[in-house]
This record gives C-alpha cells, sequence and structure tokens, in this order.
C-alpha cells in the first residue's frame, strides 16, 4: 500500500513562481511531447509520501537588474534557509506519532533560480516524477499546490486554478488591512506609487475599488513608477507629490525612486509600505530615515517554529542527506560553508522574524494534516463511499479544503472556498533611533473575519511619528460640513474634495450631508412666547426707571447730594446702565447676522463703560478724602474732570478693541443646531470664537473685581464720602451674579442659554441701580431735609 503512494501520488508545494502551473495552458498546447532534456539542481529525501518545492535559491543571468538590491547575498541566504524550513517541517512530521503515524514523508527540492523557465522544469518534473524527460500535460492544475509567498487576487478563481492553495493572504485583503489602517487615522486622502506590473495594477485596481465600494477616501494622484531609471519621469512623479495637499503615501515599489526623495528634499509625508517593501532593507538605512522615518507597513504575519534553530545548526553539504543528484547539493549552497556556523554572525540563524519561513511551515503542515484525515478515512465511509482508499489528487483536494489545526505559535490555518487561509499581517512601524540607527517594530496586527471583516488592533503609544509633534498627520482633501451645511462637489475633482454650502430655509442636514425638508418645529427666544415676553419686559421697565432716576437727579443736580456724589460720573453711569438694559433686547428673537454680531460687542462695551464709571467714581472718594488730609491738596490734579473722562474713555476704548478683533477675526454667526433634539431646530447665535467671549468677560470681571477691591478698602471712610459703602455692595452682586452665570451658561440647551444671559444682563444692572441711586432718590425724595450740606456735613463730622 506504501509503495502505492510512493509511485502513484506526489503532493506538490509550489511556492514562490506561482505564474508557472497558470500559464502552461496557454503557453503549450496540451499534447504529449517531448519538450527537452535538463538538469536541476536539487536534493532528495525518499518516503513513502513525497512533497516537492521549489526555492529562488541561486539566480539566474536574464532576472532584471538587482542593483538596488544592497546585499543580494541575503536573497541567497534567505532562499536556502525556506529549504531548509521545509526539510524541517517534514522531519519534524516524521517524528510525530500522531500525525501521520506509519507513514513517512520524503521531499525532492530544486532551485528556480528565479528563473520562470526553470521553475517551469521544476514544477513539471515534480508533477510526472523524472526529471530528463518532462511530457506537459493537465497534470499540473489537478495536484495540490500550496503557496507561502503567491498573493495575486487572480489565484482565487477556482475555474482556472482549482488545486491552489496558499498559506498568504491575497492581495485583496492586504488592500482592505491597508484601507482599515487610513480609516483608523482619519486619512481620507492619500496618493498612490505602484510598480509596472501585474502585481501593481492589480493592486491599484483593487484599492481603487475598495476604496469605491466602502467609501472611506480617494486617491489624491496614482502614479506607475518606472522599472528602469527613467529620472525625468521619476522627478516628474516626486513634483506630483510635492504639489499634492495628500499627506499620505501608499507605496508599492520604490526602486530607482528614493535617490530623487532625497535629492528633492521631501518631507512632512506618512508613507505606508505594502507588504513586499515593509521588510526591503534597502529602504531602512539612516540617511533615509529624516524621509522615510515613521512610515507604517504591512508584513507577513510572524510566527515561532521551536528547534529550528538547533536544526539550522546541523545543516552541512555532506551530512543528512540521501543526494541523488551528485555534487548538486554543493551547487545548492548559497555561500562559503563554515564548519561551525554558531561562531559565525549570519542571517541564516536569525529567527527572531520568521515570515515567509513561518509561511513554508504552514503549508508543509496544511498537507500532512490534510493527508493524515483522508488516510483515517474508513471505506465506505466519508466523501466519496469507496470500498478502498484511493490516494489520488481528488481525494486530497477535498481534504485539504476541509484541513484546520492550529500551529505551535496559536494562529489557526484553515482555507476558503478561494484557497486562501485565514488572512492576517502583522502592522510594522520603521522607528529612527536618536543614535541614528534604524529599527522595524511590530505595532499592531490585523485580522480578516467572514463574519466581523477587518478587526484591526493597534498599540498606538509605540509607534514612531517622523514629525516635529510627534502626532499622527491630517491627510484630508474638504473638511466634513458642519450641521446645516451640505456638501457640493468639486466639478472634476474626486468625491472627497467638496465644498460645504449652506441649507436652503427649512431644511436640515442629514447624516449624509445632504438637506432635507422636515417639518420640524423651529425654536429660538420669541418675543411671542412667555420667556421673551417677561424678559423684554423687565428690560424695558429697567430702562423706563434708570430714565425716571436721570429725570430726578437732573432736576436736583444743585442739591449737595447728587454734587457730592460726582453728578457728571453718576449721569454717565445712569446712561450706561440704560445701554445695559437695552442690549438685552438683542439676544430676543430670531437670530440674524447683524443681531448676532451687536448682541455681545453691545453688551461687553456698554457693561465696561458702566464698571469703568464706578470704577473711576471710586478713585475719586479716595482722591478726595486724601485731598482732605493735611498736605493732600496736590492729589486732586489727578482725579481732575479731565482725568476723570479719558480713565473712562481709554478703559471702553480697549473694551471696544477687544470686540472688533472678535467680530473681523471670527464673527458670530446665526446657527442652526439640531443636535439638542431630533424633532427641533434651535436658532442660535454661534460664537465664532469661544476665545473672543472668554476674553470679553474676563475684561469685564477685571474691572468689576478692581471696583470691588478699591471700594471695599475705602469703604470706613467719613459718612460724607460713604459712597465706597454702597460701590462695595453692588460690585458684590454684580460679581456673585456673572460668577454663576458661567457654569448655568454651558449647562443650558438651546434658546435657554440665551434666557441665561439676558437673565444675568437684566439681574446685575438692577442691582447696580438699585444699591446705587435707590438710597439717594429716597433721601431726595422722602427725606428731603437731608439733602442739605449742614446734614451731610453734620454726618460727617459725627463720625
Amino acid at each position: 500500500m506504501w509503495l502505492l503512494f510512493q509511485t502513484n501520488l506526489l503532493l506538490l508545494i509550489l511556492l514562490y513562481f506561482y505564474f508557472s502551473y497558470a500559464l502552461l495552458s496557454s503557453v503549450f498546447p496540451c499534447s504529449c511531447q517531448l519538450q527537452g532534456k535538463f538538469h536541476l539542481n536539487g536534493v532528495h529525501k525518499t518516503g513513502d509520501v513525497i512533497l516537492g518545492g521549489l526555492f529562488p535559491v541561486h539566480f539566474f543571468r536574464s532576472v532584471p537588474d538587482l542593483s538596488f538590491i544592497s546585499d543580494p547575498q541575503q536573497f541567497y541566504v534567505q532562499g536556502f534557509r525556506l529549504a531548509q524550513i521545509m526539510a524541517f517541517a517534514i522531519d519534524e512530521i516524521n517524528r510525530n506519532s500522531e500525525l501521520l503515524p506509519n507513514v513517512t514523508l520524503g521531499y525532492t527540492l530544486y532551485d528556480n533560480c528565479a528563473e520562470l523557465g526553470i521553475a517551469f522544469q521544476g514544477a513539471l518534473s515534480l508533477v510526472n516524477g523524472q526529471e530528463e524527460q518532462i511530457i506537459l500535460d493537465d497534470a499540473l492544475c489537478i495536484f495540490p499546490q500550496v503557496s507561502y509567498f503567491a498573493t495575486c487576487s487572480c489565484l482565487t478563481d477556482r475555474q482556472k486554478y482549482p488545486s491552489f492553495f496558499r498559506t498568504i493572504p491575497s492581495d485583496d485583503f492586504q488592500v482592505r488591512a491597508m484601507i482599515q489602517i487610513l480609516k483608523h487615522f482619519g486619512w481620507t486622502w492619500a496618493g498612490l506609487l505602484i510598480s509596472d506590473d501585474d502585481y501593481g495594477h492589480n493592486a491599484a485596481k483593487s484599492l481603487q475599488s475598495e476604496l469605491s465600494r466602502s467609501g472611506e477616501g480617494c486617491l489624491a494622484y496614482f502614479e506607475v513608477l518606472p522599472r528602469d531609471k527613467d529620472t525625468d519621469e521619476v522627478r516628474r512623479i516626486v513634483n506630483v507629490m510635492k504639489k499634492s495637499t495628500a499627506r499620505v503615501v501608499i507605496f508599492q515599489y520604490l526602486v530607482y525612486y528614493n535617490a530623487q526623495v532625497v535629492r528633492q528634499n521631501v518631507t512632512g509625508l506618512q508613507w505606508m509600505a505594502s507588504e513586499a517593501w515593509t521588510a526591503a532593507a534597502v529602504l531602512q538605512t539612516p540617511h533615509l530615515m529624516p524621509y522615510l522615518g515613521g512610515t507604517l507597513g504591512i508584513a507577513i504575519r510572524h510566527g515561532e517554529i521551536p528547534g529550528l534553530r538547533e536544526f539550522l545548526l546541523k545543516i552541512h553539504p555532506t551530512l543528512h542527506y540521501n543526494n541523488s543528484y551528485g555534487n548538486s547539493m554543493v551547487r545548492f549552497l548559497p555561500l562559503l560553508w563554515y564548519e561551525d556556523l554558531e561562531k559565525v554572525n549570519t542571517e541564516f540563524l536569525d529567527i527572531s522574524s520568521l515570515r515567509p519561513e513561518y509561511n513554508v511551515y504552514k503549508a508543509v503542515y496544511a498537507l500532512a494534516h490534510s493527508l493524515d484525515n483522508m488516510l483515517r478515512c474508513k471505506p465506505g465511509n466519508g466523501p466519496f463511499r469507496a470500498k478502498r482508499i484511493f490516494c489520488s489528487p481528488d481525494s486530497l483536494l477535498y481534504y485539504l479544503e476541509m484541513v484546520n489545526f492550529t500551529t505551535p505559535f496559536g494562529d489557526q490555518v484553515s482555507f476558503d472556498e478561494n484557497g486562501d487561509v485565514v488572512p492576517i499581517y502583522d502592522v510594522m512601524n520603521w522607528l529612527w533611533l536618536p543614535d541614528g540607527s534604524t529599527k522595524v517594530q511590530n505595532v499592531g496586527e490585523i485580522k480578516g473575519s467572514a463574519f466581523r471583516g477587518e478587526e484591526l488592533i493597534l498599540d498606538e503609544d509605540k509607534i514612531f511619528w517622523n514629525f516635529d509633534s510627534k502626532k499622527p498627520p491630517r491627510s484630508i482633501c474638504s473638511e466634513s460640513c458642519p450641521p446645516g451645511t451640505h456638501m457640493v462637489r468639486r466639478k472634476g475633482e474626486p468625491k472627497c474634495c467638496f465644498d460645504c454650502i449652506p441649507c436652503s430655509e427649512g431644511k436640515i442636514t442629514n447624516k449624509s450631508s445632504r438637506c432635507l425638508s422636515f417639518n420640524m418645529k423651529t425654536e429660538f427666544l420669541s418675543y411671542h412666547e412667555p420667556l421673551g415676553i417677561c424678559l423684554a419686559a423687565t428690560s424695558l421697565l429697567g430702562t423706563l426707571i434708570c430714565a425716571v432716576v436721570l429725570g430726578i437727579f437732573f432736576y436736583h443736580r444743585r442739591t449737595p447730594i447728587i454734587r457730592a456724589n460726582n453728578s457728571e460720573l453718576s449721569f454717565q453711569l445712569l446712561l450706561s446702565l440704560k445701554l445695559c438694559l437695552l442690549c438685552s433686547l438683542l439676544f430676543i428673537g430670531r437670530p440674524r447676522l447683524w443681531t448676532c454680531q451687536l448682541r455681545h460687542a453691545a453688551f461687553g462695551i456698554s457693561f465696561v463703560l458702566c464698571v469703568s464709571c464706578i470704577l473711576v467714581k471710586t478713585m475719586v472718594v479716595l482722591g478726595v478724602f486724601k485731598a482732605s488730609k493735611p498736605g493732600g491738596g496736590t492729589s486732586l490734579k489727578w482725579f481732575g474732570v479731565t482725568q476723570q473722562r479719558g480713565t473712562v474713555l481709554c478703559l471702553t476704548s480697549i473694551q471696544a478693541a477687544i470686540c472688533t478683533t472678535w467680530l473681523v477675526s471670527s464673527s458670530p454667526t446665526p446657527h442652526k443646531n439640531t443636535q439638542y433634539q431630533n424633532d427641533k431646530i434651535v436658532y442660535e447665535c454661534a460664537f465664532g470664537s469661544t476665545v473672543g467671549f472668554a476674553v470679553l468677560l474676563g475684561y469685564i470681571g477685571i474691572l468689576a473685581f478692581l471696583s470691588f477691591l478699591i471700594a471695599f478698602l475705602a469703604r470706613n471712610l467719613p459718612d460724607s464720602f460713604n459712597e465706597a459703602k454702597l460701590i462695595t455692595f453692588s460690585m458684590l452682586i454684580f460679581c456673585a451674579v456673572w460668577v454663576a452665570f458661567v457654569p448655568v451658561y454651558i449647562s443650558s440647551p438651546g434658546n435657554y442659554a440665551d434666557a441665561v444671559e439676558v437673565f444675568a444682563i437684566l439681574a446685575s444692572s438692577f442691582g447696580l441701580l438699585i444699591t446705587l441711586f435707590g438710597p439717594k432718590c429716597y433721601i431726595i425724595i422722602m427725606r428731603p431735609e437731608l439733602n442739605t450740606k449742614k446734614a451731610i456735613m453734620g454726618r460727617g463730622s459725627e463720625s
């Protein structure tokens, strides 16, 4: 039975050059004819079942220019080590008593020299079991093939490639993984650089299709990089990048390009590397880090293979191989061999980041598990209902499709209906260390799921950002439209570039940024509702009281009590209080541009005028008192009428300058707010600049505090000058109202915020009016006998 396996069954792992079998049917006629004789370099180990493998150990002379490779020997080491990973996995399986018991796996490994023609010969030799005489037929299309490196999405076509499987995700998933990273950081505007080959064009097509389907972003530009040293074309592409507003660049190919990046000082960009270039050592050199440092890239999932290093240390050309090809094993080695590898610092023994090697390991185990499942099937059972077990390619394909196992590293391996493995990638970051060296570090992973889509896990604290801010950049064509506006595409530009146009009357913006008509209730602080009526009536009442008090003061302006309390400043104070009370009316009614601009300017200037008058009155009280002392007459010159007027004008002008700056730089505007309630539109005045409003209030607060402080210090002066006590009390009320205003205003929704501000204006105005002018009006009207010079001076002498 084992002889039947050995002679009739060959399990092929077609690695690296996946195009070979795909092109056979179109390049060669499917007829039996001798195509030629040739000799392949390779190694062989006998067994009951032979697994075949192709690996690029040497480079053939027809391979394109590899001058961009910093260390070609590294590629030789990589290819030879991949072959040894397959040998190691087979030896490990043979020692496992639970997997394929009583079955010994062997292998035939060929060097394909990174040449398509040699890969054809090797693949066909593995299928036919003959090296010198190769007959072309359809056998290659029915033997199971598991690739560790072929990512082209074209291979998911099961009609063309029914026996193809792979342990590396397809380019389609790589594209979706990159889009998830773009989405995570809000990058909706990016450039794309690709190679001029099938991989590049397929990747670009897939990326554009996925972006269009998901609506997550747009390409600012799409450039195909030349494969030769076309300096003019590369220079043109660099200029496109420098002129673009996109701060993120996705590159699938960068050969001959990095020199222009340095020469033209292309900085300030966030690069994203495809899987093929994430680990490219040629790009991770210190002189490129000012430009490419911080690059985020997709990498093949890394893994751990226990016991691998010990296996590699035992490798020697003359040991452990049944070499049926004479001295070809010596030619298989990519570098001069050392007797003691452990003493040599070589990439061959570096197992810290096993990526394609891990895929080879999983591919071998996938075939072993599927073969094991097939052999454990009892005759008469299973999918084929056969009375005896036939080890045919068709049977093995079925079990390979059903395979499901977990590696020692904890990764699940299974294939979907297209032969693709459960996708997973590592997310890498190019770190530029302080000493100038470079490091590629793992900062996350992205997994694929048929039910949940792509799942991105990032450790953002570990990511190195090559910007002064040390934060991810912004890369968008247009900012999101604010509520009340809708998007209008810019003609001839991608959908991510648009202008924001205000919605017409009676319409609001939904989540799709389109203006929709709704019969929604419109709310604002109206003159027609009870709250607006009460506030407006209170404002007018206060204005009327101010006018009456002003009339009383004017009529009795020559009386001692008026003259003793600085009549001119008292008149100015009453006029400013009238303005304060009237400005509250600007907060009531439908918000319009002029009312939004005027309401806070009028409020700020009128209140500063009012508080400035109080501050100057307090300072005059102190000045007069000092002048009444022996030798204090000179102090009066600092508190004359001219100085009083100038001080009030100067302090008020500062507030006028603050308001002007605010209105010019970021003016308040009417705003339709639908965030408070879904079924209502609240008309309000957007500040434009919260800082401007804060500075306006802060300046009023500073003047009020100074007035309170000076009046408090002067509260114990003789009764002739006792207005300081009234000022102290009035400023205490004023400060209490506005300190309470701030938290209440912030927590008040919609039109209630305007009502809170109007209430604060009215409360503080009435507080000043009553405390400063109430006692004087009482004496003038109710106690005229006290409104004499003798009475006033008498009270002063008593104190």
